[in-house]
């Protein structure tokens, strides 16, 4: 831009996918001398006649980019009107995230929302006292919070739609009950049988056993080679229709731990990460539906977090003493009935799709309170119905003269009365 070219982005509907490095893998330094971390900018491709999802788009589309450039295996989510507000935050998550005995199935560890400007009174509900701090920790004691949009760290694996490691139970004794004596002298029946069943094998089976193992390892040896290659085209094409035609993007995702460039970013990478944000990239792969932050509603943060828990990771929530984020409120009655306007629509959107946690997801590792609750934040919307109905019906009554329950004579009352003071 400095000879004179136009900026590309002016269009904010239509531009090119664009991205620009302030801060490289250099070891630029700030004034304490501690090192500065890779800040990059970058602008999506946008064009008229492709959909592009709003948050969840721009947020998939962060995913891989920062795969091909840095490739971290931890990613922090703040909306633009949030900030940080205690730098020891992601500390604490990153004590839950590399818990060496229920870290690795942890998928995101979320902080609840605080604000600033909030008048004394809170007129107009925006604390949400009852869902950070009651609904939220309870949550956390069955499989963890749901993901309410901004303030989270999460686990990249997680985000690619993998289902969460099976933890190895212990092998348990058969005979806690007896005393030691009894169990060394079961194991040492059951070890004086092992050998007398090999003594009894005679040899020339055994020879005949060992040629037909070593016939079957020169078959084995032969076809291997085939059987490897064709494995790996077919694994390289699934990964492909999952994530992407980028081969940087598809080998990142393989790797648990992260791991990208140490050097200065080459310009390989870098036309490798325009690709990525392109609008055509998503085309008939799994971004949106089983990869990244899903489509197909308003409320795209309920969807994610719902998905990972039907894989069977656990979310934790975080409460330091400071808050760790903060962000700005709606000040006034009509910004505030847009929000909850929009929660609502968002929620009335996931009822009515597949992946409503009324049908959807059984048998992937979602436990049923945790279900129960996911219901709950799908459901409350219809609530008003019968709550309007309710408020409506007695005024009209009252205006009309007319009662849709019936009068009850005196009469009866009376005997009514006079029958159960009788029986005190």
């Amino acid at each position: 831009m400095q000879d004179g070219t136009p900026w590309p982005g002016n269009s904010v509907r239509d531009h090119p996918g664009m991205i620009q490095v302030f801060l490289g893998h250099s070891g630029v330094r700030d004034v304490e001398g501690n090192e500065l971390p890779c800040l990059v900018y970058v602008s999506r491709e946008k064009r008229k006649g492709f959909e592009h999802h709003k948050k969840a788009g721009a947020m998939n589309a962060l995913i891989r980019v920062s795969a091909v450039l840095s490739n971290a295996p931890y990613l922090l989510n703040v909306d633009c009107d949030h900030y940080i507000n205690n730098s020891k935050a992601l500390r604490e998550a990153m004590c839950f995230m590399m818990d060496p005995i229920s870290g690795k199935k942890v998928c995101y560890v979320q902080f609840p929302q605080r604000f600033d400007g909030i008048d004394r009174h809170d007129r107009y509900s925006n604390r949400n006292v009852v869902f950070f701090d009651i609904n939220m920790k309870g949550l956390d004691g069955i499989q963890g919070p749901i993901y309410v949009g901004t303030g989270c760290v999460f686990r990249r694996q997680a985000l690619y739609g993998y289902d969460a490691p099976v933890t190895k139970k212990p092998p348990g004794k058969t005979c806690n009950c007896l005393p030691k004596w009894c169990c060394c002298l079961c194991c040492c029946s059951r070890k004086n049988k092992k050998t007398k069943q090999k003594k009894t094998v005679k040899k020339p089976k055994q020879r005949e056993a060992s040629k037909q193992i070593h016939a079957l390892e020169n078959i084995e040896e032969g076809i291997s080679d085939s059987i490897s290659q064709k494995s790996s085209e077919g694994s390289q094409m699934k990964l492909e229709k999952k994530f992407g035609q980028s081969p940087v993007f598809v080998t990142s995702t393989l790797l648990e731990n992260g791991g990208g460039p140490r050097n200065a970013i080459p310009p390989s990478l870098l036309s490798e990460a325009i690709q990525v944000i392109s609008c055509s990239y998503e085309d008939k792969t799994e971004w949106g539906k089983e990869v990244g932050w899903i489509y197909g509603s308003v409320t795209e943060d309920i969807l994610t977090g719902f998905k990972m828990h039907c894989h069977g990771w656990r979310s934790v929530y975080c409460m330091p003493k400071q808050p760790a984020f903060k962000g700005s409120a709606p000040i006034n009655l009509s910004d505030r009935l847009h929000q909850v306007l929009r929660w609502a629509l968002g929620s009335v959107e996931i009822f009515l799709s597949r992946h409503c946690p009324i049908w959807y997801g059984y048998g992937g590792g979602m436990k049923w309170l945790e279900r129960f609750s996911y219901i709950n934040s799908v459901v409350y919307p219809w609530t008003s119905i019968p709550l309007l109905v309710y408020c409506t019906v007695p005024a009209i009554c009252l205006l009309t003269g007319k009662f849709i329950v019936l009068r009850l004579a005196t009469m009866p009352v009376l005997y009514s009365w006079l029958s159960l003071y009788q029986l005190l």
